[in-house]
């Protein structure tokens, strides 16, 4: 492989271990792209593209723990309704940024409220799932030297905010 990062590009579609549908390129009009060893997808679906080449079809497993992480019981707090914005109207899967236990920002959710108790889940959504790709390689090249002082994809399927 290159020392010159590559840009990857391929059309998914993403299920649990249930065959749940979760998300999918494939209505898209174009593949999703990234930009190799940036930290731009999980860690185990990016070790598993770095072997594959264009034209290539593969189903492939991600374990939780190289997807999205382990379900952190720390993430999980419980705090008192009038601590957080519009106390009065508050509802399972309301959203709200607030420090982790290590400083870092994290998005926390609402996924119980009982009286003038609320529970917030500070973990991705999808910690904890092992996750299926069913994916297509579509193309893979050298990254410009403009993507990478950037640190990601420029141009079709890339990300365009200039």
């Amino acid at each position: 492989m290159s020392t010159q990062k590559r840009v990857i590009s391929f059309h998914y579609t993403l299920t649990d271990s249930s065959g749940e549908v979760i998300d999918t390129s494939r209505d898209q009009n174009a593949p999703f792209s990234y930009l190799e060893g940036m930290g731009q997808i999980i860690p185990g679906l990016e070790r598993a593209l770095a072997l594959l080449s264009v034209g290539d079809q593969r189903k492939i497993n991600v374990a939780a723990a190289d997807a999205y992480g382990l379900q952190d019981d720390q993430l999980m707090v419980k705090v008192p309704r009038e601590k957080l914005p519009n106390p009065g109207e508050l509802q399972a899967g309301d959203q709200f940024q607030a420090s982790g236990p290590n400083g870092e920002m994290l998005l926390f959710r609402v996924v119980g409220i009982e009286g003038d108790e609320v529970t917030l889940d500070g973990n991705h959504p999808l910690a904890g799932v092992d996750l299926v790709f069913d994916i297509e390689m579509t193309g893979i090249r050298e990254a410009t030297a403009e993507e990478l002082a950037h640190g990601h994809v420029h141009g079709p399927g890339g990300h365009h905010h200039h």
